[in-house]
């Protein structure tokens, strides 16, 4: 007689639901229906009070044809390209240096490049306002101390050395994340790779263009994706820089600064919102390029 298979059984335990069941509730309260609320503020006025008015796309026909957002938007988007271009070339190179060359003290060194990303950034904002306050600023008293300057530089006055400021922040603080992150990626490649490609005579060049980059290039666009999420969201420097107002001539003025101007000092919930969901659109377009973009160049 043929055995019986045996029937597999699928074990119903209910007490899995109850453990994963914590995250999918704070998901829901703290990430969907914020979410959703947000949305349905963006086809209303609302100040914070009463009942909010549907106006239909009233909001978004305002932020079409809204100049200040455009400034707003084209200021965070150069603040980002400024940093970003830096951060990345000086994370790749570092760790290069520290992956494949002996550097004594190398442990202390990645500490101490990672360190600015767990300052928080509202403190960063403080020390360099404090640093370039005018006219008794810390760089002001320096430069008048060496003899550089004769009388104090109101340098919070020009918009493009306030904007570069924000983007020697903003390099400053996030360069040694994706410097530990590039070098993760790195040591996890295989050294059979390289042996053979120095018996095949590569150089150092050779190897990194053709073996490291491509081997790490999910990691860079991944690398790509959170710094455009990030990028297109930076509030807290520019704003305690500016004092809240985007001084000097609005170059300080960043998308969430004025999606938060609008909310919190203008009780303009509805256009704030609207904001949010224009800031919310441009961040899923540019990531899907990239994403788009990446997996056109593996297929070429």
């Amino acid at each position: 007689m043929a055995k019986k298979r045996k029937r597999s059984h699928l074990t119903k335990d209910y007490c899995g639901y109850l453990f994963i069941s914590p995250f999918f509730i704070i998901f829901l309260i703290f990430g969907l229906y914020p979410l959703l609320y947000t949305i349905f503020l963006s086809f209303t006025s609302f100040d914070g009070f009463g009942t909010p008015d549907f106006v239909g796309i009233k909001n978004y026909q305002r932020l079409l044809e809204d100049d200040l957002f455009y400034q707003a938007l084209g200021n965070t988007i150069k603040i980002w390209i400024t940093n970003f271009i830096p951060q990345i070339t000086t994370a790749l190179v570092l760790a290069c240096v520290f992956s494949y060359t002996k550097v004594k003290g190398y442990k202390i060194l990645r500490a101490i490049y990672y360190v600015p990303n767990l300052v928080t950034a509202a403190t960063i904002g403080v020390f360099f306002k404090s640093f370039l306050d005018y006219p008794n600023g810390t760089l002001n008293q320096l430069l008048m101390q060496a003899g550089i300057i004769d009388k104090a530089v109101n340098f919070t006055s020009n918009p493009a050395f306030m904007q570069n400021t924000v983007a020697v922040i903003m390099w400053w603080m996030f360069f040694g994340n994706n410097m530990i992150v590039f070098i993760a990626s790195m040591t996890s490649i295989s050294n059979d790779y390289y042996e053979a490609a120095r018996i095949d005579g590569a150089n150092v060049v050779h190897m990194f263009t053709k073996i490291t980059l491509p081997l790490i290039r999910p990691i860079v666009l991944y690398i790509c994706i959170t710094s455009v999420i990030g990028g297109l969201q930076v509030f807290d420097v520019p704003q305690i820089l500016s004092g809240g107002n985007g001084a000097p001539q609005n170059s300080l003025t960043t998308a969430v600064s004025y999606l938060y101007n609008q909310g919190f000092k203008n009780y303009n919930y509805g256009y704030a919102s609207t904001i949010s969901m224009g800031v919310f659109i441009i961040i899923i377009l540019c990531s899907i390029i990239m994403y788009l973009g990446y997996y056109r160049k593996k297929k070429d």
